[in-house]
């Protein structure tokens, strides 16, 4: 897995704000970035697009595009790519349509509570670890996840990703 796919992953939206840059500066060189900003007009993200992707190749991270339609290492579920695909899990049905579309790799979520859809049901530990298992694709932990929660959680998952846990504290309490 270490040797294919990151372990760790950036999840990025409009939420982040200027956090992007804080966030993309603290992931370990190698790691991945899902690129989403479904909701910035498009020339605007293409600008934050533009800037994500020149870091991204000068740390050495691996980059996907939800959608596709723009540079990068992949896509994240739906759109052209000769690179790497990975998918969306939030249960047994969506693991097995991404592993029939192609996908290579799985973001099962939300393991845990998330900022990121306030008072939305989480999976919890046990039920997201059966989440597209027995399909032999790697499974990234998503949903309120952190580096001591990954380590708790290893076995389960070949690598985690998150918005929060790359951020400052600052960052995380302002939005910024």
């Amino acid at each position: 897995m270490a040797d294919r796919y990151p372990v760790t992953w950036l999840m990025t939206d409009e939420r982040l704000g200027d956090g992007l840059w804080t966030a993309l500066r603290a992931l370990p060189p190698g790691s991945g970035v899902v690129f989403r900003h479904h909701a910035t007009p498009p020339a605007e993200r293409r600008a934050i697009h533009r800037r994500v992707w020149r870091i991204a190749r000068a740390r050495r991270l691996v980059l996907l595009v939800a959608g596709g339609g723009l540079p990068g290492d992949g896509v994240h579920k739906r759109g052209r790519t000769n690179g790497l695909r990975s998918w969306p899990a939030h249960s047994p049905v969506e693991a097995l349509a991404g592993r029939r579309a192609g996908a290579e790799l799985l973001f099962v979520s939300p393991i845990f509570p998330t900022r990121s859809h306030p008072g939305a049901p989480s999976l919890g530990p046990e039920r997201a670890s059966r989440i597209g298992r027995g399909l032999g694709l790697p499974r990234i932990a998503l949903g309120g996840m952190n580096a001591q929660r990954f380590r708790r959680l290893r076995g389960r998952f070949q690598g985690w990703a998150a918005i929060d846990a790359w951020l400052t504290r600052t960052d995380v309490e302002t939005g910024r």
